[in-house]
């Protein structure tokens, strides 16, 4: 840190050079000679003195039109009004010459020039004049920009490429397909020729640009999405020939779905002998994903990533889905869009792989990034190639920012450092605020409330101990239909509620049904902090029940189950007036008397009732604590063997 004069001694320029340098980059905190700079101010001067004249005017004209954050707005009839706002501004957000505001004013009794401040009472009478509605920047919660829908005019709407995300199962060629693309070896880089990391890259084809993300897991695509970042236009699901569908394709078809974008199949390696195309097309389309064929609406290509076959035919049909989608951005805006994947380098600070999806990126835009804050000091494209800007649908590395964010998290950039400032403060305040709970999920007794505010489908993710019964419980709950509200399974599977699926219910608003399937305490404990409810049945009409008057507006008290302990069974006695005594070692918790339970036998759920009584030292006993010995008697059941568990629990009503 120094003086402004001290700087101007040791680079041989002026005070006054110095000021007016300060000036061009906005640093209004510096204002004489004896101002302080720090290394950040430095560093920016310094770039500023190695540009040449030419380039100075560019950034300076560049900067002065630069929109102002009110394209971030929740309404295109909606014009930002701040305190000490100038009338040249004004003119900006409401879109207008700034003469003709000045004209407006005139015909109003008011002298006035473009340097001028405009009091609210008067913005809000020319705002009038143009049919817009005024609102005070504050208003606007400039904390929430994530929320903010941003319109523009369809004039000024360009064609941008289209975003694509490659899933299916590990090893079936998910980053050889790239590989081969981009002409690049990127899966011999790799640990094990394994993705260990989302990259996003853009290529040129001879009919357009498209831009790919690739991805290690289907769980990362869906969080992304619960942090509310839909970055991919299209996913391609691929498939090996010689493999057909495995565990993970099928996780990829329900994230893809549940993605609500358009789907390709892409079948890989038809190279190969055994290869069998067909087997797998009908395999795909018991899963809804109909070859177009056959008269359905999915594009197939046939490719081997390896040898490069197909791969022409695969992105003509990527560039065919862009055309019927028309997806288009305004580049003449600053920019916004998503984090792909951030880390810190020890060497350079946090990096940023970012994606974006309106605006065009300079370097050195002040910008905001969920909680961090910086100005991009080196903006690079996919190459590795320095750039001066990254206009929509581009993946761009930048470094600059504070802090290192998060896969998912939205990034806005700023015409003005002091504004990007502003908006950063009311974020870490916000985030401090709310501890950034996630409110994008519902629960249950939710679901009549969503109704009455116009949703028509309540989404379910099913979990059940074996395929029928997930079968069976997914065609009873797809039958409900309650005043044309329609009840959406977006994923039925057998297996216990994981990690995966929680953040798929998450990203997709749904609740998680486990049927004949306990739920351990960390998928509780999970499922908590992401906001998710889960409902535990073991009668499918139960399940129907508990939903159908949820969506009537009829759902009783919502209790929640509460592990109080584990106990497992070491010797057996038996009484002729009293029945089976299980003779029991508490190894966690508690063990109550009357309190539920469930009755384990190498892993196989034999009995769930109650527990009748408890004794220990022939005295019968309300509850025993981890670390004791005691005899149990379950409710009307008596086939207990050595070596079970019993797992004992109460049910406890939620407050809210």
């Amino acid at each position: 840190m120094m003086k402004v004069v001290e700087y101007a001694k040791e680079i041989n320029k002026s005070v006054d050079d110095i000021l007016k340098a300060c000036a061009d980059l906005e640093m209004d905190y510096i204002t004489d000679q004896n101002s302080i700079l720090n290394g950040d101010d430095i560093a920016d001067l310094e770039n500023y003195f190695m540009e040449s004249d030419s380039k100075k005017k560019n950034i300076k004209k560049k900067k002065k039109e630069a929109k102002p954050t009110s394209d971030i707005s929740l309404d295109e009839d909606i014009v930002v009004y701040r305190d000490n706002i100038t009338v040249r501004e004004f003119a900006d957000n409401l879109k207008q010459p700034p003469n003709e505001v000045i004209k407006k004013l005139f015909t109003l009794g008011i002298m006035a020039n473009v340097n001028n401040n405009l009091d609210y009472e008067t913005a809000e009478v020319i705002a009038s004049e143009y049919g817009k509605e005024i609102k005070k920047e504050s208003a606007l919660d400039i904390a929430n920009f994530e929320e903010y829908e941003v319109r523009d005019d369809e004039k000024d709407l360009k064609p941008r490429p289209p975003v694509v995300t490659i899933m299916g199962h590990v090893d079936h060629g998910k980053t050889t397909l790239l590989d081969t693309i981009r002409k690049a070896n990127i899966a011999e880089q790799e640990v094990g020729g394994i993705t260990q990391a989302i990259s996003a890259y853009q290529v040129n084809y001879k009919k357009g640009q498209i831009t790919f993300i690739d991805t290690p897991g289907h769980a990362a695509f869906t969080q992304m999405r619960s942090r509310g970042a839909q970055v991919t236009d299209i996913v391609i699901i691929i498939v090996a020939a010689d493999d057909g569908i495995m565990p993970q394709t099928k996780e990829a078809i329900d994230h893809a779905k549940a993605a609500d974008v358009p789907i390709m199949v892409a079948i890989n390696k038809i190279d190969k002998p055994d290869a069998n195309p067909e087997r797998v097309m009908t395999e795909l389309s018991e899963y809804g994903l109909m070859p177009d064929v056959w008269g359905g609406d999915v594009l197939y290509t046939n490719i081997s990533a390896l040898k490069g076959e197909g791969i022409d035919e695969l992105l003509e049909n990527i560039l065919l889905i862009a055309e019927m989608n028309n997806y288009r951005a305004n580049p003449n805006r600053q920019a916004s869009g998503t984090v792909i994947e951030a880390s810190l380098d020890k060497s350079v600070g946090p990096v940023a792989t970012l994606l974006i999806q309106s605006g065009t990126l300079k370097l050195g835009d002040p910008i905001v990034v969920g909680t961090c804050f910086g100005r991009i000091r080196n903006l690079k494209n996919d190459q590795n190639q320095a750039i001066e800007e990254a206009t929509p649908s581009q993946p761009v590395v930048i470094m600059g920012l504070n802090e290192t964010p998060v896969a998912g998290d939205r990034f806005v950039a700023f015409a003005s450092e002091k504004e990007a400032k502003k908006v950063w403060e009311a974020r870490k305040i916000k985030c401090r605020d709310d501890a950034c709970q996630p409110t994008t999920s519902v629960s249950l007794d939710e679901v009549f409330s969503k109704i009455k505010e116009g949703a028509t489908e309540v989404k379910v993710l099913v979990k059940a101990d074996v395929q029928g019964s997930a079968e069976a419980i997914k065609a009873c709950l797809e039958k409900i239909v309650i005043e044309n509200i329609k009840v959406k399974v977006i994923r039925s599977s057998v297996g216990a509620v994981s990690e995966n699926d929680i953040m798929l219910a998450k990203a997709s608003g749904a609740i998680i049904i486990s049927f004949n399937l306990p739920v351990n305490n960390d998928m509780y404990k999970c499922a908590k902090e992401q906001n998710v409810d889960i409902r535990v049945h073991n009668i499918i009409y139960k399940v129907v029940e508990e939903l159908e008057a949820a969506m009537k507006g009829m759902l009783t008290p919502e209790y929640e189950e509460k592990k109080l302990g584990m106990v497992e069974v070491r010797q057996l006695f038996k009484f002729s007036k009293v029945g089976v005594i299980a003779g029991s070692y508490v190894t966690e918790g508690v063990v109550k008397s009357n309190a539920h339970c469930r009755l384990w036998r190498n892993d196989e759920l034999v009995y769930e009732g109650k527990i009748k009584s408890i004794q220990r030292e022939k005295d019968s006993v309300k509850e025993v604590k981890k670390g004791f010995e005691c005899g149990i008697t379950l409710d009307n059941f008596d086939d207990v063997k050595e070596q079970d568990i019993i797992e004992v629990y109460e049910m406890v009503e939620i407050k809210r």
